[in-house]
């Protein structure tokens, strides 16, 4: 039997685009190999959101050209970012031995290349493969060795994105925004909870602005309630939000539904309203504090991620302070920290200096990192002793692995196997990070 391997790089896009292409393999009549050296495909999945994912990329790339010239036959592929959804010549000719490229959530000409081949020809004809068939969402095939133990699963109902901050390179590698058929989601999600799948989590670059683009379409609010009917299902979420397109449709939403998990990502990228103005963000450090309050005032207990990013071009001191003075007035549950990293072709890169020195940079890394790290802190104790309801999904070095409904990462021990059950555990000891619990 012919084996796949699949490396991914990136966002949770990313992470479905992947499973998508295993799908497409597993019924052409592949299997997964957990060893990149005994594949005939390899597939790298590829992300340039910063500097360092593209250079990770082109560093596996690199390490491949022995295994291609060592056995020609080898199919080697690369999707995402790297990519992107336009002119590939440029690419090709940096990446001569690469067998065959796709662009990002479209890994479709893969499939195509393995079927035009001789071998897989003849093979595929025998069996009768429909080419246009294995794409059907429905139809969402996981790999052998994950079915019926695949906790969570994501599925993208947002590609693109047309809003173009000026720091992101998204807009010009996937391309605008393009809102997913809904029969084709209710169809991905029934097909991974006949699989066993038990949390799923709806996809978009600015998620909340779902069918937006398109007439007819439910909004994201409405998606949900459908979602929220299919049996097997047990927990729902939703990531990104974009501040300005947060309504109180989707609100009410989040509160009423109880397999809606109580969790939002909302990123404010920066505290200060210059710095928000040069990113084109769309709103002010006042409007996202007040709207921070009024998802608080909706849903009752709502844990609340941010995004934030230092050392944006002519970043002062002063304005890093008004991001610094944010977080630590607003407590969020999680944020997700980076660096600045200028990409070629965004409208900061063409018009902004990267002015901010790479020391000072991580200095503000660092700062905003352990203020985050005392606020998690100072939150989950509060959640010592209570017992909350877990989703386990592995066991990890003795211990089973699961999340609340709030995203917080809580490990137990415990002989019997947990895989997939929702069970109440009592808090015994918690962390910034994680926590430590029973079963009762």
């Amino acid at each position: 039997m012919m084996k796949y391997y699949i490396w991914t790089e990136g966002c949770q896009m990313n992470v479905a685009d992947s499973q998508r292409l295993a799908s497409a393999l597993e019924r052409l009549g592949y299997s997964e190999s957990l060893i990149i050296e005994e594949a005939d495909v390899i597939v790298l999945n590829t992300c340039m959101v910063r500097q360092s994912a593209e250079d990770k990329a082109i560093g596996r790339l690199s390490s491949l050209k022995p295994l291609k010239k060592k056995n020609p036959d080898l199919v080697l592929g690369v999707m995402g970012c790297m990519v992107g959804f336009k002119d590939q010549t440029e690419i090709r000719k940096k990446l001569p031995y690469v067998d065959v490229f796709a662009p990002p959530s479209n890994p479709k000409p893969i499939i195509d290349f393995l079927i035009r081949r001789e071998y897989i020809g003849e093979a595929s004809a025998s069996r009768n493969v429909d080419a246009e068939a294995i794409w059907e969402p429905g139809k969402l095939t996981l790999p052998a060795n994950r079915r019926k133990n695949s906790v969570t699963g994501f599925i993208p109902i947002v590609y693109g994105c047309s809003h173009a901050c000026a720091y992101c390179i998204i807009p010009y590698k996937r391309g605008a925004e393009r809102s997913r058929n809904p029969q084709e989601i209710l169809d991905h999600a029934r097909s991974l909870a006949e699989q066993g799948v038990k949390e799923v989590t709806l996809l978009g670059q600015i998620v909340d602005r779902y069918g937006l683009d398109t007439a007819g379409y439910p909004t994201l609010a409405e998606l949900l309630r459908e979602i929220h009917e299919i049996p097997g299902i047990e927990r729902i979420r939703f990531l990104t939000s974009h501040p300005n397109w947060i309504t109180d449709e989707l609100l009410d939403t989040v509160r009423e539904l109880p397999k809606v998990m109580k969790h939002i990502e909302v990123p404010a990228q920066a505290g200060n309203n210059m710095v928000l103005e040069n990113m084109r963000r769309g709103y002010t450090d006042e409007e996202y504090r007040n709207l921070i309050s009024h998802i608080r005032e909706k849903i009752p207990g709502v844990s609340i991620g941010t995004d934030i990013i230092v050392g944006f071009p002519g970043e002062t001191e002063a304005q890093f302070e008004d991001t610094f003075r944010q977080l630590a007035d607003l407590k969020l549950n999680v944020v997700h920290l980076a660096r600045y990293s200028p990409r070629k072709g965004t409208l900061s890169e063409r018009t902004m200096p990267d002015d901010v020195p790479d020391e000072e940079k991580w200095r503000r890394f660092r700062a905003v990192e352990t203020l985050q790290e005392r606020i998690a802190t100072e939150l989950h104790a509060t959640l010592e002793g209570k017992i909350l309801p877990v989703l386990f999904e592995e066991k990890q070095k003795g211990r089973w692995m699961g999340r609340t409904e709030h995203m917080d990462l809580v490990y137990v021990e415990s002989e019997s196997d947990l895989t997939g059950l929702i069970l109440p555990v009592k808090m015994n000891w918690t962390g910034p990070w994680t926590m430590i619990g029973e079963l009762v």
